[in-house]
């Protein structure tokens, strides 16, 4: 009995370490044209991109801009550019804080980059399934893999609305919402 409770004891500090930890991860509403998806932003994981994200959230970055790039069975992606296609100035890029850990699975938030690993600026996308081949790796630039930073934890349906979306060739740039897929706004909780 009283090895058990002296077990329960040391226990409770680190659960409750463990719930404040999560508690401390913010909260983001995602209104978009086709509806409302919110965001639990994991700056216990991956600290440097919930920073980054939240700076274009509390400047109203994201504000009218569009999903730009959806393909059903993978993800979709926006943060970057506006309505008529133009791609708006970003801050600097962020170091790429991907982890074996931390998978890309359905429903969460990963940073988008170029080749380059660090090179992630404002846009993010969607994980509509598991991607398993965005994890990280290893070292390489292809290993390396994509930040995941948070995941959506209410209006998944509304993100398979958007993963449904007809698309097409806009401006040099392939499947682009043919119908936009607006960002009306972003916000804390």
């Amino acid at each position: 009995m009283r090895k058990t409770l002296l077990s329960l004891l040391l226990t409770i500090p680190l659960m409750m370490s463990s719930l404040a930890t999560a508690q401390d991860n913010p909260i983001v509403v995602l209104e978009t044209n086709k509806g409302t998806i919110k965001i639990e932003l994991w700056a216990d994981k991956a600290p440097l991109s919930v920073e980054n994200f939240l700076a274009y959230t509390d400047n109203n970055y994201f504000d009218g801009l569009i999903f730009h790039r959806v393909i059903p069975g993978f993800m979709a992606q926006g943060g970057g550019f506006d309505t008529d296609m133009v791609q708006k100035s970003t801050y600097d890029s962020i170091k790429n804080e991907a982890s074996a850990s931390v998978p890309n699975n359905r429903g969460t938030l990963a940073m988008a980059r170029t080749n380059v690993v660090d090179s992630a600026t404002s846009q993010f996308f969607i994980n509509l399934v598991d991607n398993d081949f965005l994890n990280h790796t290893d070292e390489t630039s292809r290993g390396f893999g994509y930040a995941v930073f948070g995941e959506v934890v209410e209006g998944m349906d509304v993100v398979d609305t958007i993963a449904a979306v007809e698309t097409g060739t806009t401006k040099g740039y392939q499947n682009v919402p043919t119908e936009p897929v607006i960002i009306i706004s972003v916000k804390r909780q």
